[in-house]
């Protein structure tokens, strides 16, 4: 069964991220916020693409389910601020 933090991980090993929070204690359904300079110029479905690249095969494998949400540094601290 995966855990978060491998999730976390994946992400971070498959896209340069500045901030990784990953979510989810069932094993199955998990919750992602990313914050990546990859993003930058993207649309939302560009950005999760990204993600889902990063992960690979473990999407819909190890990965049942998995909600997204991606900011660009500068969203981020928008956000933040």
């Amino acid at each position: 069964m995966v855990t978060a933090d491998q999730i976390k991980q994946y992400i971070q090993n498959g896209l340069p991220c500045e901030y990784v929070r990953v979510d989810g204690d069932d094993g199955q359904h998990f919750e992602a916020m990313i914050v990546s300079a990859e993003f930058e110029g993207k649309r939302t479905v560009q950005q999760h693409q990204l993600v889902y690249k990063a992960l690979g095969e473990r999407m819909g494998g190890e990965i049942h389910a998995l909600a997204i949400k991606t900011f660009t540094p500068e969203e981020w601290r928008k956000q933040a601020g």
